[in-house]
């Protein structure tokens, strides 16, 4: 190995490094906060407050620090948000019992379709009308509709997109997610809306799995289950996106450029591989159920809850730590006009969806 690749892989193990350390802090505030503020005017606050929060709030610190004393783009290959998620989320499976997925698969599809058509739809109007380049509104349109950064990336693959553009809808999405895991469980909570809707109305809406994750844990668990799903069955049509823009490109805007042909396999690689294994740990969760009592099977269930929360810390923790604002001063206003019409867009077909989909749903 290289002395180059040797120094840049030992910053990248001080980078994960700094986000194990952000989740120890969290663990530690998330247990020792509501004993603190017993007795004090606080103690309601301290009792409520979530993991997700701190975790973001400490990430988001720990990227001023850093960034401050110049090493923050040097840790950066530890930030492994993406792996920390989706294996949180293959977890989050293994708590959910199948016959839910079950149950909340029908409806699902249908909010997933119907909001990812019009969401995107609409918001490649409004870009159109405001004159955002082609490249750029269809990363802004896939990750608005579907499910964020993922999304945007598999876009940006399928139209080839800049990398200016990539890392400007990345921004956008992070921005615009932060203020919704807090934002959407209160709105929820503020419209009395049951588990069900909230968490459907939750998954469908936030442009990130992780976001989703943590607006879902504040809501609650059984809301985290439904948003969960819902969102999962919008990233199972990344690739059908993809591919759509893909054709859409290569006839219709880049027509003389010698586009690649579709083939089944683009599809398979732009497929989110980990949707499957969300659906495997229930499925052997809910297998193990039939043979295991009830002890084993709590003790079972609270193992696998507490390293899914670990993993969606350490991802919460990468977020804050990823997150860039300079990207934002770079495109200009537009772009910013555009995905902030599309999120109060998204937000009231999401709800409109939910009510009609889930208001009769039990978890």
């Amino acid at each position: 190995m290289q002395d180059g690749s040797r120094l840049d892989l030992r910053w990248a193990i001080g980078g994960v490094a700094v986000v194990l350390a952000g989740g120890a802090l969290t663990r530690y505030l998330t247990e020792n906060v509501p004993v603190w503020s017993q007795g004090t005017a606080l103690e309601n606050l301290g009792g409520a407050v979530e993991f997700p929060v701190y975790a973001i709030i400490i990430g988001l610190v720990l990227n001023a620090v850093l960034s401050a004393l110049g090493v923050r783009g040097r840790l950066a290959g530890g930030f492994r948000t993406e792996f920390f998620i989706k294996t949180g989320l293959v977890l989050l499976g293994g708590t959910v019992v199948l016959s839910v997925i079950v149950r909340a698969a029908g409806p699902a599809i249908v909010q997933a379709l119907a909001l990812i058509t019009g969401v995107f739809f609409f918001t490649w109007w409004v870009a159109g009308k405001l004159g955002v380049d082609d490249h750029l509104r269809a990363l802004l349109a896939s990750a608005v509709s579907i499910c964020g950064v993922s999304a945007a990336i598999a876009a940006a693959g399928a139209v080839k997109a800049k990398k200016e553009h990539l890392a400007y809808t990345a921004t956008l999405v992070i921005v615009f997610a932060l203020p919704s895991i807090f934002l959407l469980p209160w709105l929820a909570n503020l419209l009395g809306l049951s588990d069900a809707v909230a968490g459907a109305w939750i998954g469908g809406n936030i442009d990130t799995t992780a976001a989703v994750s943590a607006a879902g844990a504040l809501a609650g668990e059984d809301a985290l289950q439904i948003a969960s799903i819902v969102k999962l069955t919008q990233n199972a049509l990344i690739g059908v996106v993809a591919v759509a823009l893909t054709a859409w490109f290569a006839v219709k805007v880049e027509r003389d450029a010698n586009a690649p042909r579709l083939r089944a396999v683009d599809f398979w690689r732009r497929f989110p591989k980990f949707v499957l294994g969300f659906i495997a740990a229930s499925v052997i969760v809910t297998v193990a159920a039939e043979f295991l009592d009830a002890d084993t099977l709590d003790s079972l269930d609270t193992t696998i809850k507490g390293f899914r929360d670990y993993f969606l810390i350490l991802a919460f923790v990468s977020i804050g730590l990823e997150f860039e604002a300079r990207s934002l001063r770079e495109a200009g206003a537009r772009p910013v006009a555009v995905f902030g019409l599309a999120t109060v867009f998204n937000l009231v077909l999401g709800l409109l969806l939910a009510t009609v989909l889930f208001g009769s749903f039990e978890v």
